[in-house]
């Protein structure tokens, strides 16, 4: 099955391009929930990763209810900071294997996920460990792809080349 970032109202359109840009690497589809900060068409999108955008399956939802009802029975965790359990303590190749789609929902970068969604989720949240006296939070598209990453390392990263020929290779 397949593996779903999500991201709750994003602001900064840096960041969802290079999310976006994660999401074509790792044949990952893209969802948006609205409202977004900016525009997609936004010229300052094609800098952060725009030109990727025609790759990505990126699919738009208009309310955090309406992404609730297309997630239907698969797999939903919610990254927070506010998690008892480490991201990387989940076991992401049980659920593919059984045929369930699995999707990382990302709150918006200034306030994070609704506090009352996260308190009736409890148990799906999941935290990147960091030295919370220090930052605030770690970096939206940094977290992205740090949690599809280990999804895919616990999937053998099932469909991505491990190896691949480059007609220039710098290491030839």
């Amino acid at each position: 099955m397949t593996n779903h970032i999500v991201l709750f109202e994003p602001r900064i359109h840096f960041n969802t391009g290079n999310i976006a840009r994660t999401a074509a690497a790792t044949n990952s589809v893209l969802h948006l929930i609205k409202p977004l900060g900016f525009e997609v068409d936004d010229k300052h999108l094609k800098r952060a990763g725009l030109d990727y955008w025609e790759k990505v399956d990126i699919r738009y939802h208009e309310s955090l209810t309406d992404f609730m009802v297309a997630l239907e029975k698969n797999k939903l965790y919610l990254i927070t900071k506010f998690a008892e359990y480490i991201y990387s303590e989940v076991d992401y190749a049980q659920p593919l294997l059984d045929g369930i789609d699995q999707y990382f929902l990302f709150g918006r970068e200034d306030t994070g996920l609704p506090e009352e969604f996260m308190r009736k989720n409890a148990e799906k949240c999941i935290r990147i460990p960091m030295n919370d006296e220090h930052v605030r939070s770690l970096n939206l598209s940094n977290c992205a792809a740090l949690v599809i990453y280990e999804a895919l390392r616990q999937q053998s990263f099932i469909g991505l080349e491990s190896v691949h020929k480059y007609e220039k290779d710098k290491l030839k």
